[in-house]
């Protein structure tokens, strides 16, 4: 059993499993699975699943501030069922459990030393503006239709308006003062009949030039709502606006859009998931410019993050919103984004994001500029050869570069087993279409002769 995962019998108590769940919180995250005997790792299941659900969720709110996590999952292993609780690195708040503050080391839930406990309070910060209620809101604020619609998204069973009430406070939207309940900034966001009644800025200003600066003349459009309708509407400004280009795409000329809609969409609901409500008076800002398209988010990188590490590092400023978005999904919750948008664009060639932090923003820029191809060759001859799509995505390789190498495929290939990789390039140079350079490790592959 590995550090960041832990094992229960289906008799655990609530207090115990919080105390395992808020050491998680607390450290680098982890997973915790219930129907698994600790120490001979017997898998003896779960009888009630539905009941552990509701187990899991009682430990989260005995948690101080409550925690917000994926919804727990039910998962079959042969004839028995077993719970897995997943819970994510990068959680916003320093979590305690009935005042107590504690951490996981190795398999061990432990007290949080004072000088680790004043490091997480300094780089979570002490109060998130999400879970902070907006002054005069109450539950009438809230559209219970897409409550009901996200109930339905995540599996939740409802029979009447108080489960959709018990859903919010689970996954820490709505907070108790006494015996009234008030929705918090988070809900309003996510669920509310007109959030920008509360925060007038939380809105998606997207703009069209058809040059490479600001100018006089544009497309614009101000997109308000929830943030779920905000990214619908901006990915559809996105569609329509986006200037389209021919380029080699695979062993053919293909028509595709000078961007990547997917890293955009990447882009948009990182800025709406991660920017700082806290900061009024400026909207999440989309530019699309001839040869290239600018994200601004306000506020700049969250916590522990910066430039240097933002592609590894886990922080959300806001973790409610980010849970319900990647319930909803919109963002893969442990991805964060940022390092897709990355893998897009290399993926389709073109020039690799550029982040900044600028006035108080986050800033990434996306080019529709291709990398300059080493060797220049036209691949349209071989795609009629019945080539499968690895050795495609070989040729379309070796249109860029000089070589290939074993290495090179399976970086390309990441899931495919190296021995099927290795008979693809035999393959091609029995085919006559590549010539095998070298011996042992030092073998490369490259074209006999270029398309005509």
């Amino acid at each position: 059993m590995g550090p960041r995962l832990h094992w229960f019998p289906e008799d655990v108590t609530v207090s115990r499993l919080a105390a395992v769940m808020v050491g998680m919180a607390n450290s680098a995250g982890g997973k915790v699975l219930i129907g698994i005997t600790p120490r001979s790792g017997y898998i003896q299941g779960v009888r009630d699943p539905q009941r552990m659900l509701d187990l899991v969720f009682q430990a989260a709110l005995l948690s101080d501030p409550p925690l917000v996590l994926p919804v727990p999952r039910v998962l079959p292993v042969g004839a028995v069922s077993i719970v897995e609780i997943n819970i994510p690195p990068g959680l916003p708040h320093v979590y305690s459990l009935e005042g107590r503050y504690l951490q996981r080391e190795g398999t061990q839930t432990n007290p949080l030393p004072a000088r680790k406990l004043r490091q997480l309070l300094v780089e979570r910060g002490l109060v998130q503006f999400e879970a902070q209620v907006p002054p005069g809101a109450s539950l009438e604020d809230l559209n219970m239709d897409r409550v009901s619609a996200y109930a339905e998204a995540i599996g939740f069973p409802v029979q009447s308006e108080q489960d959709l009430i018990e859903l919010l406070v689970r996954r820490g939207c709505l907070k108790r003062t006494g015996k009234r309940i008030y929705p918090t900034y988070a809900a309003i966001l996510l669920f509310g009949r007109y959030p920008q009644q509360w925060l007038p800025s939380a809105t998606i200003l997207a703009a069209r030039f058809s040059g490479q600066t600001f100018a006089d003349q544009f497309v614009k459009e101000e997109i308000g709502g929830t943030l779920p309708e905000q990214l619908r509407r901006a990915e559809a400004f996105v569609r329509e606006n986006l200037r389209r280009v021919v380029r080699m795409v695979g062993l053919t000329h293909e028509e595709t859009t000078e961007v990547p809609v997917e890293a955009v969409r990447e882009l948009l609901v990182n800025a709406v998931a991660h920017r700082d409500y806290n900061l009024q008076g400026d909207s999440v800002h989309l530019n699309l410019f001839a040869g290239r398209i600018e994200v601004h988010s306000p506020g700049g990188l969250p916590g522990p993050v910066n430039l240097q590490n933002l592609l590894e590092a886990r922080f959300s400023r806001n973790a409610v919103i980010v849970q319900i978005l990647s319930d909803l999904g919109f963002v893969e919750r442990l991805g964060y984004g940022l390092d897709r948008v990355v893998t897009v664009m290399k993926q389709n060639h073109l020039r690799p994001p550029r982040f900044e932090e600028v006035a108080g923003s986050f800033r990434v820029t996306l080019y529709g500029e291709a990398l300059p191809p080493r060797q220049e060759v036209d691949l349209s001859a071989y795609q009629d050869l019945d080539l499968n799509p690895r050795q495609e995505a070989a040729l379309s390789y070796l249109s860029r570069h000089r070589r290939i190498t074993n290495r090179d495929f399976q970086e390309m290939c990441p899931d495919v087993h190296p021995e099927t990789l290795r008979r693809d390039l035999a393959d091609l140079v029995s085919r006559n279409i590549l010539i095998k350079v070298g011996d042992k490790k030092a073998t490369y592959y490259v074209l006999k002769q270029p398309a005509a």
